[in-house]
């Protein structure tokens, strides 16, 4: 817990980055676009200085709340540089309420010690599972504001991201693309890790279980939209399916690990 693990600096550092974030998301309304801009900016940056100090400080630290962390963090900074594409594209107070959440989460639970790794290959496959995390929930919030759009056009009324539904489509099946490459690639760096260093390819536990379910669901979505033409309600329900999956296979199994069981990973 936090009383027991956090320093001063990384609890001040966190406060000030959820207060950050606190600013856009409950007064979006009352803030004109750039200072909701600026704070925007200024809560992402502070967010980044948190992870900075958690992940490459002297006691590095890393669970399933990290994890969310670290996913959120990647999901802002698209959205960001997506900002400067559509300026259109609207959902900032959502997003700034994900991101004070997550960095609250990984103050009250900052995870186990992180222990030298005895092979490069398993920073790799840390990160390549971090990354697609990270794609897959753009992907999801692109499917929300999809459904946001489809939802205002059947009331005649003008949607609010201004994004053309169609393009909305067209990025959102880009980002499971790209994660479903990250996440293939993971999955190959556990295999060489595990064989390597355990003498088989997979340990199957709960993680490499849902993760491998996570996979062929999203192979399902991206073959549906090849063959099949899958779009809209169908499309982004199978989206939201494999993205739970592959939340329940790190996020979740650590989350039991962790706080169910009381135990490292």
């Amino acid at each position: 817990m936090i009383l027991a693990s956090g320093s001063g600096t990384s609890v001040a550092l966190s406060l000030a980055a959820a207060a950050a974030y606190a600013v856009p998301a409950a007064a979006s309304s009352r803030l004109s676009p750039r200072g909701a801009r600026w704070a925007l900016l200024a809560a992402w940056l502070l967010h980044a200085l948190v992870l900075a100090w958690a992940l490459l400080g002297d006691s590095p630290r890393f669970g399933f709340a990290p994890a969310l962390s670290v996913t959120a963090w990647l999901v802002l900074t698209v959205y960001a540089v997506e900002r400067e594409v559509f300026p259109q594209l609207q959902a900032r107070w959502a997003l700034a309420g994900l991101g004070s959440a997550a960095v609250l989460l990984a103050l009250v639970f900052p995870g186990t010690p992180l222990h030298p790794s005895a092979s490069a290959l398993l920073p790799l496959h840390w990160a390549l599972g971090i990354a697609s995390y990270g794609l897959f929930g753009v992907a999801v919030v692109h499917a929300w504001l999809m459904r946001r759009s489809e939802r205002l056009i059947r009331q005649a009324a003008e949607p609010q991201a201004g994004v053309p539904l169609l393009t909305l489509e067209r990025i959102t099946f880009r980002f499971v693309a790209a994660g479903f490459v990250l996440l293939t690639a993971t999955l190959l760096a556990g295999l060489v890790f595990g064989e390597r260093f355990y003498g088989r390819a997979w340990r199957w536990d709960h993680k490499t279980v849902f993760s491998v379910l996570a996979w062929l669901v999203f192979a399902l979505l991206l073959l549906g939209r090849a063959r099949f033409g899958w779009r809209g309600r169908k499309a982004v329900r199978v989206l939201y399916t494999g993205s739970l999956l592959l939340l329940l296979a790190y996020v979740g199994s650590r989350f039991v690990l962790e706080v169910v069981l009381g135990r490292p990973a």
